[in-house]
């Protein structure tokens, strides 16, 4: 983390979860007084989804009255709506596999938020695990120590100057460590469980965000090996390529392997792991640079929220636009998929970019 932070302006981004009162704590005990801020963000009000955001605002009120910081709650519900749900349902109705959370990052943490009130801050900090450093004179996103809860993939798409502006306190510690700093500084959230599923929906399952902007399309499911009809789907976009669970058909196990959107067909591949399910080269296009506009030969990447990460050596095609060739076999990789793309010591994070095939 950045050392010399006294006379910085600081702006914290404060959920009500466990991470961003950390920070507000790793801050205070530097002697700062950062300004909160509580992004408001749920489902459209007239809905009747389960959200949390009550009990949430509650803990974050908490935290900051805790440490004599000033918190203030900021509306991006209509920003939200408008430009990560259109991005989500478009890739989706293409048949795509998108990540709102990445998006969310970009578009809404440090975009919105940054219009509204982030621009009077030399700073943004978040509860992220992720670090930066600075290397030869430029400010890099590099990897938290703790692999599993490492979030440098969702914050591939930022854009330069937000990287600039990005603090992330807690970076460096591992999960266990920042939960045992919270009980020991006795934070009214120190136990509170870590939220699943996507930014801000709350308890709202993914299947029904979907359902309720594009409904269903009924269509066929297919073997891809036989072209034998074994089934229905309810729509292609509640499914994902690699899937394994949820198909409901007998004599599993099956794999979504590949989706016809314009015959809105789903072709399953039957039994363990087939090899159908898997890919070593794929393409990528549109990426997007986090600090440098170049890339080494090899790398290593990770194309979902997992700890692994794989060594490949890319093939440019064009500008933005590479061919990923994995040293390994990588199951369930998806068109609409962000590619995050690493060093050879998964280190430091270029940025990442879309696949296509």
């Amino acid at each position: 983390m950045e050392t010399n932070l006294t006379d910085k302006r600081i702006a914290v981004l404060l959920s009500g979860g466990v991470d961003s009162s950390v920070v507000v704590y790793e801050l205070a005990r530097m002697g700062l007084h950062p300004d909160c801020f509580y992004i408001k963000i749920g489902p459209e009000e007239e809905s009747e989804w389960d959200c949390s955001s009550e009990e949430d605002l509650e803990m974050a009120t908490a935290v900051a009255a805790r440490y004599g910081c000033r918190l203030e709650v900021v509306d991006c519900h209509r920003e939200y709506w408008d430009k990560v749900t259109s991005y989500t349902m478009d890739k989706v109705r293409a048949g795509l596999t998108p990540n709102p959370d990445v998006m969310c990052n970009r578009l809404i943490k440090f975009g919105a938020f940054d219009e509204k009130r982030g621009h009077d801050y030399d700073l943004i900090a978040t509860g992220h695990y992720a670090c930066t450093e600075i290397i030869d004179g430029l400010k890099w996103l590099t990897t938290s120590p703790d692999p599993v809860k490492d979030q440098t993939d969702f914050l591939a798409q930022i854009y330069d100057w937000q990287l600039r502006k990005a603090l992330f306190p807690i970076g460096h510690y591992m999960k266990g460590e920042v939960r045992q700093i919270a009980e020991r500084e006795h934070l009214v959230n120190a136990r509170r469980k870590d939220s699943q599923g996507i930014c801000f929906l709350g308890k709202v399952n993914y299947n029904e965000y979907i359902r309720r902007y594009l409904g269903e399309n009924p269509g066929d499911v297919v073997e891809l090996e036989t072209g034998k009809k074994i089934g229905r789907h309810r729509g292609l976009w509640f499914h994902t390529i690699g899937q394994r669970h949820g198909l409901g058909f007998g004599g599993g196990p099956w794999y979504a392997v590949k989706k016809d959107v314009a015959a809105n067909v789903l072709y399953v591949s039957h039994g363990f792991e087939p090899l159908t399910a898997y890919k070593r080269d794929f393409s990528v296009r549109d990426f997007h640079f986090l600090t440098v506009g170049e890339l080494p030969q090899r790398v290593t990447f990770k194309i979902r929220h997992t700890p692994e990460y794989h060594p490949a050596t890319l093939e440019q095609t064009a500008p933005g636009c590479f061919t990923v060739h994995a040293e390994e076999l990588i199951q369930g990789v998806a068109p609409g998929q962000f590619c995050v793309v690493y060093d050879e010591s998964h280190h430091r994070c270029y940025g990442s970019g879309e696949i296509t095939c």
